[in-house]
């Protein structure tokens, strides 16, 4: 699914416009990103949840010449599914 998808999936559910349920869709992503950008989890409960994970520093091999690359550590995003939402996936 694409934004835009997803965009026509919220206008249709809520019955507001594409316009404006774009408008509701950046605000929830921007929120999100502003959290995790501030150090914060985001919960959504049902949903899921929203975190920043550090990653150490490591030593890597370039394929194509096997040379030793190091990676330097890094903050990462990551996600979490909620319990319902593993359900609802999981349906057989």
């Amino acid at each position: 699914m694409t934004k835009a998808d997803l965009i026509n999936a919220v206008a249709e559910k809520t019955g507001f416009s594409k316009k404006d349920s774009e408008k509701a869709i950046n605000a929830v992503t921007g929120a999100i990103t502003d959290a995790l950008v501030s150090g914060d989890k985001v919960q959504i409960v049902g949903f899921g949840t929203f975190e920043v994970r550090e990653r150490a520093a490591k030593e890597a091999k370039n394929p194509r010449t096997k040379e030793v690359i190091k990676v330097p550590a890094k903050k990462a995003p990551a996600f979490k599914a909620g319990k319902s939402l593993k359900e609802a996936v999981d349906v057989k």
